[in-house]
């Protein structure tokens, strides 16, 4: 006979909450669901088993008297749907920074171990500082120059670009679509486009790799003004937020500033021409979204904000219609993982395995591998062995 266990039904609606699986599939999943929360059946505890994987929760949380309060170990600079207050984390995106803070953890003591100089821009400007000067320290040191931008053919080439330059100079640049290497767990750059984890000597940033890559590129850019502005956050780089945090606000000019430089855009853009046929040549010129160059038209003072807003999401549905249409492709494994995890930390972490210092089962658990043939793999693709 089945075991059947007792679970509040508070418990099951965390767990559907927290596992950011999408309503249209929910009930495919979970049929029994419903019984269960009405309390008309309860789960055997090979259900409850598969239930607790399926949502990504530890099947101990669900036998809790009440819910855990989990709480994002960073400060939360997203806005919801435009507005104030507090957004919930999924597993996926709590999963994700864990997985980071870990890795971070580890490149920490790693350069402290080889005396490797601290990075020195990390935390060097404030928020006083103004954007220009903020983002012409960062166009130095990235040596992102428009004669740079003029040479790359897309906005993958603009994207791999300025993840190396910033790899190069100490950064650790994450981008990924997925938690781990599990593709079943997409993430939703609905819930965050990306976050900066501030360190001395092992800055960290991570890109939301599920949004386009037009998007990508600026929120690179607005991750690693959080760097230069020393501040840990989690962003949705939306212009809500900036209105809402000063540091959003602070980041999103500065990104802005970089990608899009004022004084060069003032005079690409027409003011007295039509703006919806300027969009597209616009971000094709600077390597960015249209919904950049909307927001630069607008500080630009072409438009108020009430007309950006408008633009703007005539802009998303287009693209969304856009995207769509479009076949996801996993592409070349070695190429990809060392993108989804680091490259500059998949590198350092692989010498560190050959030469004795980390254990292969540390390496497995940080690179979300299982095979010495993989990472060796790994090793080969950058030049490690």
């Amino acid at each position: 006979m089945s075991v059947r266990v007792a679970v509040r039904p508070a418990l099951l609606e965390w767990a559907r909450s927290r596992s950011g699986i999408d309503e249209t599939v929910w009930h495919k999943r979970f049929p029994l669901f419903d019984a269960w929360v009405a309390g008309d059946a309860q789960p055997t505890l090979r259900q409850l088993q598969d239930y607790a994987a399926k949502t990504y929760t530890p099947v101990g949380f669900l036998l809790l008297d009440e819910p855990p309060v989990e709480t994002l170990p960073v400060a939360d600079f997203r806005t919801p749907a435009g507005q104030g207050g507090t957004m919930p984390a999924t597993g996926n995106l709590l999963d994700t920074l864990r997985a980071c803070q870990a890795r971070q953890e580890w490149y920490r003591d790693n350069q402290l171990l080889h005396n490797e100089p601290h990075v020195d821009f990390v935390g060097s400007v404030t928020v006083s500082t103004p954007p220009t000067v903020a983002a012409t320290s960062m166009r130095d040191a990235l040596g992102w120059t428009g004669e740079v931008r003029e040479e790359l053919g897309s906005w993958q080439e603009a994207l791999a670009q300025l993840r190396e330059r910033a790899e190069d100079v100490g950064v650790l640049v994450t981008i990924s679509g997925i938690v781990g290497s599990n593709t079943h767990r997409r993430l939703d750059p609905n819930e965050f486009r990306g976050f900066a984890l501030v360190d001395d000597y092992a800055p960290l940033v991570f890109v939301n790799g599920a949004d386009a890559k037009s998007a990508q590129v600026f929120t690179l850019a607005h991750e690693l003004a959080h760097l230069w502005l020393g501040a840990t956050g989690l962003s949705d780089a939306e212009a809500e937020s900036g209105r809402e945090f000063a540091e959003e606000r602070w980041c999103n000019a500065v990104a802005a500033e970089l990608l899009v430089p004022m004084s060069d855009f003032e005079q690409a853009f027409d003011p007295a021409g039509a703006l919806r046929p300027q969009l597209e040549p616009l971000a094709r010129r600077y390597r960015v979204s249209t919904e950049v160059i909307l927001a630069r038209v607008r500080e630009a003072g072409a438009i108020g904000w009430d007309e950006f807003m408008l633009e703007r999401d005539i802009e998303r549905t287009r693209i969304e219609s856009l995207d769509s249409g479009r076949s996801a492709s996993g592409g070349n494994y070695y190429a990809t993982k060392p993108v989804q995890v680091g490259k500059r930390f998949t590198r350092d972490l692989i010498a560190s395995t050959l030469e004795g210092r980390t254990t292969y089962t540390e390496a497995f658990r940080l690179l979300g591998v299982k095979k010495v043939s993989t990472l060796e793999g790994l090793g080969r693709s950058l030049g490690v062995l």
